[in-house]
């Protein structure tokens, strides 16, 4: 990449983030780092050196395994970071630099194995996104605080108003589980989380629950979240954070992990053994109670290549 230089001397830094997802103890969470002093918890961070690395994606996968000692397997890009004016506590890696620009990947793990290093801890995402756990029904976050204040800030605002109920299912719409980073920045300009108090230099009101992080990651880690959530329907990404051998039950409670959702437990089964995409080993699983269960395993792609995604059938 010749430009480097050339961006590093304007005071343009590119730097990666990561977005390293996994499934512990049934929940989905992210990998964070976590600093000292009251600093706030980061995403894998690190900086783009082109004599070093040869790819973007060959030097994430050299720091998220030096700053954690854990393997990437499935990685892919999620966006480019640049906006002007980000809050650089993390970010801001060289004398003088101005300006990160930030490029975000997502990254699955099979296992979230405890990480090598101390400060490297996985962090439920329902910690940092309270409202989007649905699995229990309509999270009470959303009517008693969420929805009045947002409703408040809109004001008369008829185009604003309808963001609102669009976005968090008011007025009697639908849910829409992969709209997370709709949502956030949503809070994050009505001024409802405290990273918009920080970056305005103004005091925290009453800041929604959710554990904020450090520059603009948590921005980073809603739109992983939203593209994994997509990409569970049209790519069998979920068979990226399971084992080689699972139950349905397994799968199911996976699949509602990470996308927020309680799901209709027949019709699921039915739409994963009619996509063959999984089929059965022929041995049963001692780690359920009552009766064993089956344990199947992924079928990969068919004859023709093709690799269908999960249906996500919600519980009524």
């Amino acid at each position: 990449m010749t430009t480097a230089p050339h961006l590093a001397q304007d005071g343009v830094l590119i730097g990666l983030s990561a977005v390293v997802m996994a499934l512990k103890e049934g929940e989905a969470a992210a990998l964070l780092i976590h600093g000292e002093g009251g600093e706030a918890p980061a995403l894998p961070f690190g900086p783009f050196d082109p004599s070093a690395h040869r790819t973007f994606e060959l030097a994430l996968r050299d720091f998220v395994e030096a700053q954690t000692g854990l393997p990437l397997g499935y990685v892919e890009q999620l966006y480019t970071f640049g906006d002007a004016g980000r809050d650089l506590p993390r970010a801001e890696m060289g004398a003088g630099a101005r300006r990160v620009v930030s490029i975000g990947y997502l990254a699955l793990a099979r296992r979230a194995e405890a990480p090598e290093r101390p400060d490297a801890r996985w962090t439920r995402l329902i910690d940092c996104f309270p409202w989007e756990d649905w699995r229990k029904g309509r999270p009470s976050l959303i009517d008693d605080r969420i929805a009045p204040a947002l409703r408040a800030w809109a004001g008369g605002n008829t185009t604003a108003r309808a963001r609102v109920d669009a976005l968090f299912a008011l007025s009697g719409l639908r849910w829409n589980e992969e709209r997370v980073l709709d949502r956030y920045e949503l809070l994050y300009e009505a001024g409802l989380v405290p990273e918009a108090a920080r970056d305005h230099g103004r005091s925290a009101a009453e800041p929604l629950p959710g554990l904020a992080l450090a520059s603009d990651h948590r921005r980073i880690l809603a739109t992983g979240l939203g593209r994994l959530r997509a990409k569970l329907k049209y790519r069998p990404v979920l068979f990226d954070l399971m084992g080689d051998r699972f139950t349905l039950s397994e799968l199911q409670r996976a699949a509602e992990a990470v996308a927020g959702l309680k799901l209709h437990k027949q019709n699921f089964r039915r739409g994963v053994e009619r996509a063959g995409m999984v089929e059965p080993t022929g041995t049963l699983s001692n780690a359920t109670r009552g009766r064993p269960a089956e344990l199947f395993r992924q079928t990969g792609a068919d004859a023709v290549g093709h690799a269908p995604g999960l249906s996500l059938p919600a519980a009524r």
